[in-house]
């Protein structure tokens, strides 16, 4: 907790107890992910590609019980046990991601982290995103900057298309979607300096958030796949909508995030 009490300094109690609950759970999370990290692990598909581990189901078990400790009224959107909103919430909502990033987990491979937004009528006041593996801790306030380990980020400056580095994600469905993300990647490549496919939409906002992309953008996406980055992005300087530049929620499955120099020239490509 450490990380955080500069930032809370100031904070009024609310925010203070949201902060630190939220920060604890993803520590705590993230704690019992690395412990897993490496091992084999127990595989259940929940579609064809899409996949749970047991480190998912651990971590949103711990996440889950902190969070109603101090918040036991707060209702919960979270990825593995709570994921139907065909009624958007309204009031105060936790939106927990417990392991973005799973297929990269299970593969070893280390692009993943932990997420967890607190929404008040869908708008995200507090945000937490935890990169297990560098031991990174990302977190935002409404109106009180983006962070990460103490230190305050900004986006990037560049605001030359060519001179930038830009991510994006594949959805579940890749046959349904196939002729667009090949449209969007055919317009896209030839102007930008490179583009980078980590596969945790949760982590790509956050390195938006911190200088290390310039933007990103994905389709078919979910709340809690967003809803913490995407306060961290806008914290930091930068701007979050949907393809046509439009206003946007966590509820919209389409996004386009941006140091904001560049989101104009983005949104006409995509």
């Amino acid at each position: 907790m450490k990380r955080i009490e500069k930032w809370l300094a100031g904070a009024d109690h609310q925010t203070v107890r949201v902060a630190e609950t939220a920060v604890a759970a993803a520590l705590e999370a993230g704690s019992i992910i690395s412990k897993l990290y490496g091992n084999p692990h127990r595989i259940r598909m929940k579609g064809a590609i899409d996949l749970v581990t047991e480190a998912d189901l651990a971590a949103e078990k711990a996440i889950l019980a902190g969070l109603s400790r101090e918040f036991p009224e707060t209702a919960v959107l979270a990825e593995e046990s709570s994921s139907d909103y065909t009624r958007i919430p309204s009031g105060p909502v936790w939106i927990i991601d417990p392991l973005d990033g799973t297929t990269n987990f299970a593969h070893g491979f280390p692009y993943f982290c932990v997420s967890i937004a607190y929404s008040i009528d869908r708008q995200t006041e507090f945000g937490v995103i935890y990169c297990p593996v560098l031991d990174e801790l990302f977190w935002a306030g409404r109106a009180s900057g983006a962070w990460l380990n103490g230190k305050r980020i900004s986006v990037t400056e560049t605001s030359v298309l060519l001179e930038s580095l830009l991510a994006t994600g594949f959805p579940y469905d890749i046959p349904g979607n196939l002729e667009r993300i090949i449209a969007q990647l055919h317009k896209m490549l030839p102007q930008v300096r490179d583009l980078r496919r980590g596969g945790a939409a949760a982590l790509d906002l956050a390195f938006v958030a911190c200088g290390r992309l310039d933007g990103f953008w994905e389709v078919d996406l979910k709340p809690w796949d967003t809803a913490a980055g995407q306060l961290l992005v806008e914290e930091a300087g930068g701007v979050v909508t949907d393809f046509k530049g439009g206003a946007w929620t966590p509820y919209l499955p389409e996004i386009l995030a941006s140091n904001s120099r560049l989101h104009s020239q983005i949104s006409r490509l995509l």
